[in-house]
């Protein structure tokens, strides 16, 4: 019996320093390094999240849905995707004693290990790394607006460039080694995007209604009409696209069994809402209905004077889309490093770190630089990844965990949601991929 015991107590041992080690890594890691984050910074960080510069585009499908669609679609979207918001806040810790701090790591609970990992992690890489190119094209040609507006006798300067200008904050910016650390970020952007979105309607409203302004549908064609109709409502899916970082905001904030996180994470994710309204409907509506169908995709550049104040407000979208890049960016960078070091069992140390974060901002810029037209890419990505895990998938989970009754209240709810979803997620691309081809027609790269 003797031999066992120093067996035993090997083993017990090597447990011990296996726990002692994913204890490391779970500090080191970007996600569950720092556990004290404040309701208001769930706030914030949502709104950097939700708000994105797709507000500005908001006039523009309203445009192409129409008065009663669009209406209907905003306020239909924005209630359904803070229901599925608050499915995932309470899913966060629904087994006790454990929270789920990540997408997939609640994807796998629902849908077991491996399907859960299938299912969830490449539509949320597809989001987060396809948002991070967005705004790096966002960022550079904002960037590019407000060089034009403040010296308009300046010689052009490239937009391939103002993407590596915008690019260069990132390279220092990334380095901030988690979610708590980019609240200062996050603060400011948030604040900004509050600010651009009142500067876009405030302007337009004291613009008036446009001389004989139209409300019709602008394509000539059905086809071209319904077309439009459909990539808008990507271009709405992907105004509230904030939930693919929810968890991990969620994974910030301390949670003891009287006090679970999800008190302070809801209140966070009401004001953020509020503030999301706040943002969204007067830029929509009045950007609409000053403009009618003559507003193009950026309401910005339809408001072209007062020069100063529109190129106040594309320094604004910059700094906000500063912020949200680093949110969206975290999540992959959390991604890269666990499987660096969980799977390949690299030692976490900052240069490693230093390694894999400069090489995830070069390589977002690179594609950024090659394919400027992104914004139809968005409305063709949006639909494929952004509707499953903002309008359905979340519903998908809740079915399989809690197993509503059937016709019960909840069971209606979410096969509702998930119907919506699913038209978005198969209408949408479509509208997106003839965008493409008709905005790739006359590109050449580089230019």
């Amino acid at each position: 019996m003797e031999s066992q015991a120093p067996a035993q107590d090997s083993y017990d041992k090597l447990v011990e320093e296996k726990r002692a080690r994913e204890k490391e890594i779970d500090a080191w890691l970007p996600i569950t390094s720092s556990r004290n984050a404040k309701w208001w910074y769930s706030a914030f960080h949502n709104v950097t999240a939700m708000v994105g510069a797709g507000v500005l585009s908001l006039p523009y499908a309203m445009a192409q849905l129409g008065w009663g669609p669009g209406v209907v679609i905003l306020i239909l979207s924005w209630i359904i995707t803070l229901y599925t918001l608050w499915q995932m806040v309470e899913m966060h810790e629904m087994v006790p004693g454990k929270r789920f701090d990540r997408y997939h790591e609640l994807g796998q609970h629902a849908f077991g290990e491996k399907l859960g990992l299938y299912i969830v992690v490449p539509q949320q890489l597809i989001v987060e790394v396809g948002v991070c190119i967005v705004y790096m094209v966002t960022g550079g040609k904002s960037l590019k607006k407000f060089h034009e507006l403040v010296c308009a006798d300046c010689k052009s300067i490239k937009l391939t460039y103002f993407i590596m200008i915008f690019a260069s904050v990132h390279f220092v910016l990334s380095h901030l080694p988690n979610f708590n650390s980019i609240s200062g970020v996050s603060l400011a952007a948030a604040v900004m995007s509050l600010s651009y979105s009142t500067i876009a309607w405030s302007a337009s409203a004291a613009k008036g209604v446009k001389e004989n302004v139209e409300y019709g549908y602008k394509a000539k064609t059905t086809a071209g009409t319904v077309f439009n109709f459909f990539s808008a409502l990507g271009e709405v899916a992907f105004a509230y696209a904030g939930h693919n970082v929810v968890l991990e905001i969620q994974a910030t904030i301390p949670s003891t069994p009287e006090k679970p996180s999800k008190g302070p994470m809801w209140k966070g994710v009401v004001v953020a809402y509020i503030v999301v309204a706040l943002c969204y409907f007067p830029v929509a509506l009045v950007g609409y209905w000053m403009f009618g169908n003559s507003v193009k995709d950026n309401i910005l550049e339809t408001l072209e004077k007062p020069a100063w104040l529109i190129a106040t407000a594309n320094m604004f979208v910059v700094i906000h889309v500063i912020g949200s890049y680093q949110i969206y960016a975290m999540p992959v960078f959390d991604m890269m490093e666990t499987v660096l070091v969980k799977k390949m069992n690299f030692r976490p140390s900052w240069y490693l770190r230093f390694v894999v974060r400069n090489f995830y901002v070069a390589a977002t810029m690179f594609v950024g630089m090659t394919f400027p037209f992104f914004g139809g890419l968005l409305a063709f990505f949006g639909g494929f990844a952004f509707a499953p895990t903002t309008y359905f998938l979340p519903c998908v989970m809740w079915l399989a965990i809690y197993k509503p009754r059937r016709y019960s209240l909840s069971w209606w709810t979410n096969w509702i949601c998930i119907a919506f979803g699913v038209c978005l997620m198969v209408l949408s691309p479509i509208g997106g991929l003839r965008t493409i081809v008709i905005q790739a027609k006359d590109y050449k790269f580089y230019s």
